[in-house]
């Protein structure tokens, strides 16, 4: 049985030191080819404020790099989006809460 992978490792280059920093952190994939993690300390995390001011990423999820961009995911102008990742996020860990960004490669 091909078990799903937990966790995703994001890397984001600290907006204070330039230096990379690296997390391992719950996600969910979604419409194919984009990822969605949940910041529990919404904007106060260290990564997403390195995200606010530098949105370029790389992270790995099953020993497959990935390049791309990332994004805080506006709940009230994207309802959709949010009900559908919270429902992901809580289907595979049965919890939700917090900041939803979204990992796009390119």
């Amino acid at each position: 049985m091909n078990q799903l992978p937990q966790f995703l490792y994001l890397t984001t280059i600290g907006w204070k030191t330039g230096k990379q920093h690296r997390i391992e952190i719950w996600f969910v994939e979604h419409n194919n080819d984009r990822y969605y993690i949940i910041s529990e300390l919404h904007k106060h995390a260290h990564w997403v404020q390195n995200i606010m001011h530098n949105p370029r990423v790389s992270f790995t999820v099953n020993d497959k790099i990935f390049t791309g961009t990332a994004r805080m995911v506006e709940q009230d102008k994207e309802p959709k989006l949010a009900a559908e990742v919270s429902n992901l996020m809580s289907t595979k860990y049965g919890w939700n809460e917090g900041l939803i960004v979204e990992l796009v490669y390119h």
